[in-house]
């Protein structure tokens, strides 16, 4: 009997999940395709790209040592290269892919899908709870997930006695300085190595120096346990700090693990209830880093799937400028908060979500970059990027190119909020209190100028009041627009 073949994808990492799960070497083989637009098609990360392929090859590793068959092949692209051998074999099966584009790709070629059980959300389960909404608040969903779960649950009402913990929770970085964890700096094995040297004379970007990044489920696992230990309980106070005494404060650093399937949702969870009753851990922590595993994540993914596949391409604002030089070099602004955050970037591939969402994201929607050229660095320079993740978080979260489906503010801030939540306007170039002078902080310059010319548009908005009552304050309006147009300028020209 010919045996069945396996297709798995990069993200799809883990022997319990997926096509995986009740595989048999004796009826199964294994499938990898590395293929030459996953090389060639952007210009990646080193890091990501590093963590990709090294990640991959580790798995099929682990399934040889457990009896599989695994092929291995490099193709033009990944329909390619399993037909090369498909023939061979009764019927070739996969996880349901995570993106559009392979579902079509693997559908095309008669690929059979099983389940993705990755999340603890089906799609069909989000989109009828989607289809029962008036509006699709992430709160909402969160609820009916902590309720539908049985998690941080008791007697049918919430654990601590209230669903979050946000007030607690957005606690600036001690001025005074803090002792933040250590992270992880891993060893490179051959197969590291191996790749390391393959991926050499690409075209790609950022470093590939720092070892912050295992590549096998150990250092997922390790991970995990690190967190637990030394992050867990002030995870919650300081999760929307920024500071440069350190890159990752008390994040988990999971999201890169968790987004290939070296460690799931449900072991996370799983492990992290159990840290928090053994005690120690505070409510507001605990809760606070579970909404971000079953709330956020699941949410994200739920609405990549529930809008389709044409949401990305949306660009209700009309914004239409090209990437800003300074998100491909951090040498390109003055602004302190900026450099270092992209900085950053091109050393690891990662930065956690404030600086993502309120620092380059809010630039990028202020500055009116294009969605899709915004879309497309974030998804090449993040170790963590799927199309998934940084498609709802882009066009409807960050830069309201959708128009207000997903959220119903865009989220927009001025120099103030990058104030009180850092420490990087102490010896920052610019002022985050004035808008019209040289120095003022280009944030706050031009948060004015883009409710300025979005005015009209905000005037239905309820929850735009606030900030239209005070742009009607303003005595300097005129002024405030020609300094943004100034500032918009230099930050074309790299000199901002």
């Amino acid at each position: 009997m010919p045996k069945t073949l396996i297709y798995l994808a990069h993200d799809n990492l883990n022997r319990h999940k997926g096509a995986l799960k009740d595989a048999d070497p004796k009826k199964h083989e294994v499938i990898f395709v590395e293929s030459y637009r996953m090389l060639t098609g952007a210009r990646w990360h080193r890091q990501r790209l590093f963590f990709l392929l090294s990640a991959a090859r580790h798995f099929a590793e682990s399934l040889r040592k457990e009896g599989f068959t695994v092929h291995y092949e490099k193709a033009s692209d990944t329909a390619t290269g399993i037909r090369k051998i498909s023939k061979n074999y009764s019927e070739v099966v996969a996880a349901a892919p995570s993106s559009y584009r392979l579902t079509k790709s693997l559908s095309d070629i008669g690929v059979k899908f099983v389940p993705n059980d990755f999340f603890l959300t089906s799609r069909e389960s989000f989109a009828k709870w989607a289809s029962s909404q008036k509006s699709l608040k992430m709160e909402n969903f969160y609820r009916f997930q902590r309720e539908r779960l049985d998690i941080l649950m008791e007697d049918g009402k919430p654990v601590g006695g209230q669903w979050n913990f946000d007030e607690d929770n957005r606690l600036p970085p001690p001025k005074l300085g803090h002792s933040w964890p250590e992270y992880p700096e891993h060893q490179r094995d051959e197969i590291d190595l191996e790749v390391i040297a393959e991926i050499a004379s690409l075209d790609l970007v950022g470093n590939l120096t720092d070892g912050t990044w295992g590549t096998t489920r150990d250092a997922a696992l390790a991970q995990l346990d690190r967190f637990l230990r030394r992050s867990f309980v002030e995870f919650g106070p300081y999760e929307d700090a920024m500071t440069t005494e350190s890159w990752a404060l008390n994040h988990s650093l999971l999201s890169t693990y968790m987004n290939v399937g070296l460690i799931t949702a449900d072991e996370i969870v799983a492990e992290a209830l159990k840290r928090f009753k053994k005690g120690g851990v505070p409510i507001a922590s605990c809760e606070g880093f579970i909404r971000q595993v079953i709330g956020w994540r699941e949410y994200i993914n739920g609405l990549y799937w529930f809008f389709g596949s044409e949401y990305r391409d949306l660009n209700e604002l009309g914004s239409t400028r090209k990437l800003l030089p300074l998100f491909s070099d951090c040498s390109k602004t003055k602004m302190r908060c900026v450099s270092e955050i992209v900085s950053q970037i091109e050393d690891r591939s990662w930065v956690h979500h404030i600086p993502r969402l309120m620092v380059l994201s809010n630039l990028a929607a202020l500055a009116e970059v294009r969605p899709a050229e915004f879309l497309a660095w974030m998804r090449e320079v993040f170790i963590d990027a799927t199309d998934w993740v940084m498609v709802p978080n882009v066009i409807g979260m960050s830069l309201h190119a959708d128009g207000g489906k997903m959220s119903t503010k865009p989220y927009v801030a001025g120099g103030a909020y990058i104030s009180r939540m850092s420490n990087y306007c102490g010896d920052c170039a610019y002022n985050p209190k004035t808008r019209t002078e040289d120095d003022s902080c280009p944030f706050t310059t031009l948060y004015w100028h883009y409710i300025a010319r979005n005015s009209e548009r905000f005037k239905k908005n309820h929850r735009m009041f606030q900030q239209l009552s005070g742009l009607k304050k303003l005595s300097d309006l005129d002024e405030t627009i020609k300094r943004g147009n100034e500032v918009i300028k230099g930050l074309e020209e790299g000199r901002i």
